[in-house]
Formats: C-alpha cells, sequence, structure tokens
C-alpha cells in the first residue's frame, strides 16, 4: 500500500526528532563523563533500530511483539548508559543523559500506537531505575518526570481521538440508520398512496351506483359489492400477487361462486420484475383453467426455489357435515395444487 504524503511527512519529523537525542549522545562523548563509550554506543544503536522499528511497523496500533521489544530496549538504555557515568559528577552530567529524553519519545512512539501498558511499564522502570541510582531529587534534574508526562499527554491524546473516532463511527451508523428508516417510511407511504389510488379506482363507480340508487341495491349489485370488498382486501393482503390480469382472473372466478384467497408475505419481493411478470402470469393462467370452488395462493418465504403456492379445493360437503359439527374442510378434494418456481425452468433439449 503506498504511503501517502501526510504520513511521510509524520514519519520524517518523528525520525528527525528521535535523531536528535542520538546527536545529543554523540555529543556527550566529548565532555569525558563516560568512563567507556561502547555500552553507550550499543544503547545508541539499539534505541535507533526500536526507533526506526515503532515508526515503520506501526500502523493503526502497534504489533505486541514490538510493544515488548520497545520497553525492552526502554529497559536496557538506562542500564547502559548509567553503567558508565558517575551520578555524583562534578558540574552535573549535563547531556550524558540524554537516554532519558530518547526513552520518554521511544515509549511516547507506544503509547501513540495504542500500547500504553508497555509505554507506562517502560515509564514506571526508568523512575525506579533513576532513583535507585542517583536518588529522587534526579527525578526533575535529568528529565524523567518530562518524559513521563510526555507519555501522559499521548495516552490521553490518543484516548481522545479514539473517543472520536468511535463517536463519529457511531453518529455515521445512526445517520444511516434514520436514512434506511426515511426510505422505508417513505416506501410505505408510496406503497399507501398506491393502494388507496387502486382502491378508489375499483369502488368508484359502484360508490355512484349506490349513491344513485339511494341503497336499493339488486341482487346481483349486492353481491358486486362483496366482489369489489374481496378485490379491496387483495390490495391490502395480496400485494405483489396482483397485475391486472390476475386482478380480472379473480374477479372472474368469485363471479362464478369461487372463494378466493391471495396472502403475500413478502416472499417474492426480491424478484426482478422479469420474473415477477413470469410468475404472476403464471398465477392468472391457473386461476382462468381451474373449476375449485376454493382457491388459496401463498408467497413462499425467500431461500425456497418456489415463489408461490397455489391450492385449489373442490368442496364436497353437501350441509350434513356441518350439521353432525365436523369440519367441511376435512372433506375437500384438491383439485389444483401448484408450485410456481422462484426461477424459469428451462426444459432439456431433446436427445439428437
Amino acid at each position: 500500500m503506498t504511503i501517502g504524503a501526510p504520513r511521510y511527512l509524520l514519519l520524517g519529523l518523528a525520525a528527525l526528532f528521535s535523531s536528535y537525542h542520538i546527536v545529543l549522545g554523540v555529543y556527550s562523548f566529548q565532555l569525558g563523563h563516560a568512563r567507556d563509550t561502547t555500552p553507550i554506543i550499543a544503547a545508541m544503536v539499539l534505541y535507533a533500530i526500536a526507533t526506526a522499528a515503532a515508526l515503520l511497523l506501526s500502523r493503526r496500533r502497534m504489533p505486541i511483539w514490538l510493544a515488548a521489544f520497545s520497553f525492552a530496549v526502554s529497559a536496557a538504555l538506562p542500564l547502559l548508559v548509567t553503567s558508565q557515568l558517575d551520578p555524583h559528577q562534578e558540574g552535573g552530567l549535563s547531556y550524558s543523559t540524554w537516554y532519558v529524553a530518547a526513552v520518554g519519545t521511544l515509549l511516547t512512539i507506544t503509547a501513540t500506537s495504542r500500547r500504553p501498558g508497555f509505554a507506562w511499564a517502560g515509564i514506571a522502570f526508568l523512575v525506579l531505575q533513576t532513583v535507585l541510582w542517583s536518588g529522587p531529587a534526579a527525578l526533575g534534574e535529568i528529565g524523567v518526570i518530562g518524559s513521563a508526562a510526555w507519555v501522559g499527554i499521548s495516552h490521553i491524546i490518543t484516548n481522545a481521538l479514539s473517543k472520536a473516532v468511535r463517536d463519529s463511527g457511531r453518529f455515521a451508523l445512526a445517520e444511516r440508520e434514520a436514512t434506511d428508516w426515511h426510505a422505508a417510511q417513505e416506501a410505505h407511504l408510496n406503497e399507501r398512496q398506491f393502494r388507496l389510488g387502486q382502491t378508489s379506482v375499483m369502488a368508484l363507480p359502484m360508490l355512484r351506483t349506490i349513491q344513485q340508487a339511494h341503497g336499493d341495491l339488486s341482487a346481483a349489485q349486492r353481491a358486486e359489492c362483496l366482489h369489489l370488498e374481496g378485490a379491496i382486501r387483495d390490495e391490502i393482503r395480496g400485494r405483489k400477487l396482483l397485475n391486472n390480469a390476475v386482478r380480472e382472473q379473480v374477479m372472474l372466478a368469485r363471479r362464478r361462486g369461487t372463494s378466493v384467497t391471495l396472502l403475500d408475505e413478502g416472499g417474492i419481493d426480491d424478484l426482478e420484475d422479469a420474473e415477477l411478470d413470469r410468475v404472476l402470469g403464471r398465477l392468472a393462467e391457473a386461476l382462468r383453467g381451474t373449476a375449485a370452488d376454493k382457491i388459496i395462493a401463498r408467497t413462499v418465504p425467500e431461500g425456497s426455489d418456489v415463489a408461490v403456492t397455489v391450492v385449489g379445493l373442490r368442496t364436497t360437503d353437501d350441509g350434513s357435515a356441518s350439521l353432525l359439527g365436523h369440519d367441511p374442510l376435512e372433506d375437500d378434494e384438491v383439485e389444483l395444487w401448484l408450485e410456481i418456481p422462484r426461477v424459469a425452468v428451462t426444459a432439456p433439449a431433446p436427445a439428437r
């Protein structure tokens, strides 16, 4: 992945600041405070390696092995450097305690890379080592308190930024949910308006007839009102099971005395328009070609290969079953059983 210019800039500034401590360490050689410079050079090399690894290998969060390595280096630096220094040097140690700022820088990078536990452990070790080496007064004199403050500030800022990112994510999620809810409400509103429009188209002629007849309807007109009531019920319960062809065949079936029930439970909402037209066309053909007394068409839940099931029943009860207290449906015969597939089935090619 290509590193963007802002990251290059941040890495460059961090590397420049980190290398400044090595420059101070090299300059301290001229002061002659160190008995042997070999351990100090080893400390510089370890610090350079740890800092480069922390800057280059830490993306969103520092790997735990790298955080452990940074802690180990931050513990090794004071031991290596102070082993060659006299804590009671006349005139002070000056730049010879460059390792304190170096450890603070390395642990600040560790804390910023979301490993504050390792950073605070390194600070605790630095404090303890300094007290044992030169006494509590040295904590302020050689800058240990300042290094601890760097880690503390970086920890606070990192937590604040992490919380801001989490809050931003929650706000974005809430915005998406609100948008989805608004879209769903708009869809429901459009659906209601469409159904109301369909109902008005179907009911208006009959309402005018009732008004003109002052409510005095013939038997045929009353039967047509019942059929119309069923059609309006279909608009509510049938939803996507309805198109003009299905509406026409349902009305013709009811006028023949057939009881028709359409139930759309959302199983065909995901069908493309072409597939939906095919399914409804097959349903209209089934309604046209059956002589059943009762027809029930129901959508099948998503995940099935079947889109719609159609059951047609022929009533064989002459009324005696109801008088005897039996369920008349038990005596009905299945006149039609149809499963309309969700996807068109292609017939196999004839063998040559």
